[in-house]
């Protein structure tokens, strides 16, 4: 029986939790002004002062039941205060012990989700989840100190989510969800969502760092008293040229400036941040290639990107009234140009198929809410009310270009249309949410809650006269409004036991271009929505057998209107057709002793689309090309004996489906037009292709000196596997074969994984 049967049996019902904003700045001169308190904001003032000021009723013992708050202890001690067994929180301690050679793979201590990248140390991340494969950021929401990560509308990804400007030591909480089943989480977060916390102190330090394939680290950070407050500082500067024949040579500087005055309840940060890197890309070769060329080599070494981002924010929080108001504010700027070639020579055989996405980008934005206690009826209950709205001015395109040098008119007149595009976009997103958290009986509470999102966009179609030769355009405007129910119900039968039962509706937004598109012409396509639904239902149970144990394991369904699939042709990601999933996660929290922990997890998915999907390499079927089946990771961490401390992770990925089925003859004959009048004369594989998984090691010790110095080893892929860090099968077309083959060739096209490397850091502390 499959696992819907069961999540079926589940209405679809509201729910939510509360969760504070916050933070971040640039040291470009750009006139940065804090974004004040919407209309929004104000609204939820005057909601809170008409809030029920009576105190809430004594439970049974005579206590006074304490309201709300948000959660700040390890993933140990959730029971009592979790809404699902799907979230948790990940302490200071774990981030800083987990071993991690990039800035995101601190979120692989998040249980299941999997860090990789596909090409260049300055681009985002790929992301892998419960059966996705979340490309760079659609379907994770990620904050970083109160501010939204994800980018709607991308020069490269729908949800682009960047986070090389994040500084490992400044990060000391983690707290996720997975599902649709909070109401304060939004958009790209039905899937997962992710918000990393800030420190407001720091020991004053300073580190250097270097190792092998050309890493080279510098950090210092402090913190003093100023005034009622603590100023933190912090600086990095980074250089890594990977194992590649091209080296990236990714050069990186990192600036944070931190005020904060906090107490519990009472206080508020202001922070700036600045980052700014430069790169090469070595991006996934075709199979074929690789004789040639080797394996870390590379078929355009001009490919490269630079990123500037700069940020100012602030977060406040206060007690009101007997609730508790929190309130954010946000200016961001970001800059960037990736120049990547993924199909070679298939579009230009005289100039390659490099091409130029940029964007420039202004965001401003706000959030606030409210959580208050009421009790009705003896039943007592805590309300949060909360909303946020959010700006996005950009310049935004894709453009051919040779040697990172843009090609003239002349040189591209023979491209298709869809090769090139700019537009100029305003992109509003506003959404309110109201959750209740009412406590029936000792054992039995229910999170019911309600959100509703509204976005509006217009495209300035700069290339419309072009875009209208092939009869369409980017061009519009458009908006739509989605209300979405959420909601929970949990049983307690004992202090150490806890069952849930969730369903909820989230969405992930559209790229407007897109959406615009395929309503400006019959394109033979779905019409895509501004915003795709999702539909989710979990059982789930949470458990403490021992006082230094803790598990927690979930069944899920997750249905969505429109997949984000990748189109290489284009080197972004599309809108795709429905698809459906269903799986399980187990994970594991044991203290083994005072100083020795162990964290484990692993997670299997079903993934498939609804209807039969063409690949674009002669394939046909409803697989989902790069979701993964299973992942899991293995962790035990080292603290407090004596002077030693450090952690070791086995990281796990399942295999995974790379075309949606076998060779089709139908969808053969349609991608290889010129070529092909089957599957037995078409450049394709004829049936089902998978990519393969990979385990990995690493190692993080460290040793503490007296007065203040600290060393530490990293030793990374400890068992020097061999493996692509991302997969992909898609059409491209060598230099060589230009002549032989019209429409390209369908190859498997890998990025692989670092091999053995280690670091060594030296740390003085004052």
């Amino acid at each position: 029986m499959e696992f819907e049967a069961v999540f079926w049996l589940v209405a679809r019902l509201p729910l939510a939790r509360s969760r504070a904003g916050a933070v971040v700045l640039r040291r470009v001169s750009v006139g940065c002004v804090l974004a004040g308190s919407s209309l929004l904001s104000l609204s939820v003032v005057a909601l809170a002062q008409q809030a029920d000021n009576s105190q809430p009723a004594p439970a049974p013992d005579g206590s006074q039941p304490i309201p709300e708050v948000t959660v700040t202890a390890p993933r140990l001690d959730l029971l009592g205060t979790a809404s699902t067994a799907s979230e948790g929180v990940v302490d200071d301690q774990q981030i800083q012990l987990t071993p991690a050679y990039r800035p995101g793979q601190i979120l692989e201590t998040v249980p299941g989700l999997t860090v990789t990248s596909h090409s260049g140390e300055g681009k985002a991340n790929q992301y892998l989840m419960r059966g996705y494969n979340l490309d760079h950021g659609t379907d994770l929401e990620t904050y970083v100190d109160g501010m939204p990560i994800n980018q709607p509308t991308h020069a490269h990804g729908q949800g682009y989510t960047d986070l090389n400007f994040m500084i490992p030591e400044l990060a000391d909480q983690i707290t996720y969800t997975k599902g649709p089943y909070y109401a304060d989480v939004g958009d790209f977060g039905a899937v997962g969502s992710v918000r990393i916390s800030y420190r407001d102190i720091i020991a004053d330090q300073v580190a250097a760092t270097i190792g092998t394939l050309g890493y080279e680290r510098l950090f210092g950070a402090g913190s003093q008293t100023l005034g009622a407050g603590h100023l933190l500082q912090a600086i990095e500067l980074q250089h890594y040229d990977g194992p590649f024949v091209v080296p990236d040579d990714a050069r990186k500087e990192n600036v944070v400036l931190r005020y904060s005055e906090q107490g519990q309840d009472n206080g508020f940060s202001v922070t700036g941040m600045f980052y700014h890197q430069v790169w090469t890309n070595t991006t996934d070769i075709p199979l074929r290639a690789v004789p040639d060329i080797g394996y870390f080599g590379s078929l355009n070494p001009t490919d490269g990107g630079h990123a500037l981002r700069g940020s100012l924010s602030a977060n406040y929080h206060s007690p009101m009234g007997v609730g508790q108001f929190t309130a954010s504010a946000f200016y961001i700027y970001n800059s960037l140009n990736l120049y990547n070639d993924f199909t070679h020579f298939l579009v230009d055989p005289v100039h390659g198929d490099q091409e130029d996405q940029f964007e420039n980008r202004n965001v401003i934005g706000d959030a606030a809410s409210y959580t208050v206690p009421v009790t009705l009826g003896g039943v007592r209950s805590e309300l949060l009310m909360g909303g946020l709205t959010r700006y996005d001015i950009l310049d935004v395109g894709r453009l051919p270009s040779e040697g990172q040098v843009p090609l003239t008119l002349a040189e591209t007149a023979n491209d298709p249309a869809s090769f090139s595009n700019h537009d100029n976009i305003n992109l509003f997103a506003g959404a309110l949410y109201s959750q209740a958290t009412t406590h029936w009986t000792p054992w039995f509470r229910s999170v019911l809650g309600v959100r509703d999102d509204y976005q509006h966009g217009t495209d300035d179609d700069l290339l419309a006269a072009l875009h209208e030769t092939a009869g369409y355009t980017n061009g519009g405007a458009r908006g739509q409004q989605l209300v979405q129910p959420k909601g929970s119900l949990i049983f307690t039968p004992r202090e150490d036991l806890e069952f849930y039962v969730s369903a909820g509706e989230g969405f992930h937004s559209a790229d407007l271009r897109g959406v615009n598109q395929s309503r400006s012409v019959d394109l033979g396509i779905p019409q895509s929505p501004l915003l795709a639904s999702q539909y989710g239902e979990e059982v789930g149970v949470r458990a403490k057998p021992l006082p230094s144990l803790a598990l927690t394991f979930a069944v899920y369904n997750l249905w969505q209107q429109s997949e984000t699939i990748l189109d290489p042709d284009v080197g972004m990601d599309i809108a795709g057709p429905p698809s459906d999933r269903y799986g399980f996660e187990i994970n594991t929290s044991y203290a083994i002793n005072q100083w020795l922990d162990f964290y484990g997890n692993f997670s299997a998915n079903h993934a498939r689309f609804t209807t039969d999907f063409d690949d674009g390499t002669g394939h046909l079927g409803r697989y989902i090309p790069d979701a993964p089946f299973y992942a899991g990771s293995f962790a035990l961490q080292l603290h407090d004996l004596g002077p030693w401390s450090g952690g070791l992770e086995y990281r796990l990925l399942g295999d995974f489906p790379i075309t949606s089925g076998p060779c089709n003859d139908a969808a053969a004959v349609h991608d290889f037009p010129n070529v092909a009048t089957s599957c037995a004369n078409a450049p394709t594989a004829q049936g089902q292709v998978n990519g393969k998984g990979y385990g990995q090691l690493n190692l993080d010790v460290r040793y503490t000196f007296a007065q203040g110095w600290i060393a530490a080893l990293g030793i990374y892929n400890l068992l020097d596997t061999r493996a692509p860090a991302a997969e992909f099968y898609y059409v491209d077309r060598l230099q060589s074969e230009i002549a032989a083959d019209p429409d390209g060739r369908a190859d498997i096209h890998e990025h692989p994984l670092e091999p053995l490397m280690a670091r060594i850091s030296l740390v003085k502390q004052f």
